[in-house]
């Protein structure tokens, strides 16, 4: 867990260089939009004129995305409520132009993010992948999965889709990061048998995963695609 100092300062810095979809309410749609005027990251949303927002948005909305940039949230706080989204983010070292590199940090991330809905007893209903490039512009990318789902593979094949269709040949890509959107209580969600040996057994080895990380860590168990990841 990160932890912000009480400080407006600190809480700019720690904002400035994420993609504009961390923002509570942000989702694929509106993030494409605010890219096309070159608003691609939360300080670049700080920095621009309520105004201009505004226009780009709409009123309430424009306001309310132009608050949040700076660490404001009207929205009422309701003790132990689930979370709407979760997100996850890996930073490369350099530019990074393997896509093999960039695969495994999005199996990295949806791992985590399946092993936190899990955890919370909650599954998503979509998935927004975001890249950042060494020129700090930003492409985001979203779908819905074909059912509400916590499961780290249907996780994983939908961020490698959303990959591919970004066809980053030699892009110089500095961050990766993936949201889990649109989240519900698993208990009230409901999944189509498949039947499959394999997946019952990919569930099962997920489960005992689960299990381990809650008892020794979350580093006590990872994908062995995951191990080159820094």
């Amino acid at each position: 867990m990160h932890t912000v100092p009480d400080d407006p300062r600190a809480v700019a810095a720690f904002l400035a260089r994420k993609p504009a979809t961390a923002l509570d309410g942000v989702g694929p749609v509106t993030a494409r939009t605010l890219d096309a005027y070159g608003l691609g990251e939360v300080g670049q949303i700080a920095a621009a004129p309520p105004g201009t927002l505004q226009r780009i948005l709409g009123a309430t909305a424009g306001r309310a995305v132009y608050e949040r940039a700076h660490g404001i949230d009207r929205a009422p706080v309701t003790p132990n409520s689930l979370a709407r989204s979760i997100g996850a983010e890996h930073r490369f070292a350099g530019d990074e132009l393997d896509p093999v590199r960039r695969r495994r940090a999005l199996l990295a991330l949806a791992d985590e993010l399946g092993s936190r809905l899990r955890a919370d007893g909650q599954v998503a209903r979509a998935l927004t992948l975001t890249v950042r490039y060494a020129d700090r512009s930003v492409t985001t990318r979203g779908r819905t999965l074909p059912e509400p789902t916590a499961h780290t593979p249907a996780l994983t094949s939908l961020a490698y889709a959303l990959h591919e269709s970004l066809a980053l040949e030699r892009a110089r890509v500095r961050a990766v990061a993936l949201r889990a959107e649109d989240l519900t209580a698993a208990e009230r969600a409901s999944r189509q048998l498949t039947f499959d040996p394999g997946d019952d057994k990919a569930r099962r080895i997920e489960a005992v995963t689960d299990r381990a990380r809650a008892r020794f860590g979350a580093r006590a168990a990872r994908p062995a695609g995951t191990a080159a990841v820094g």
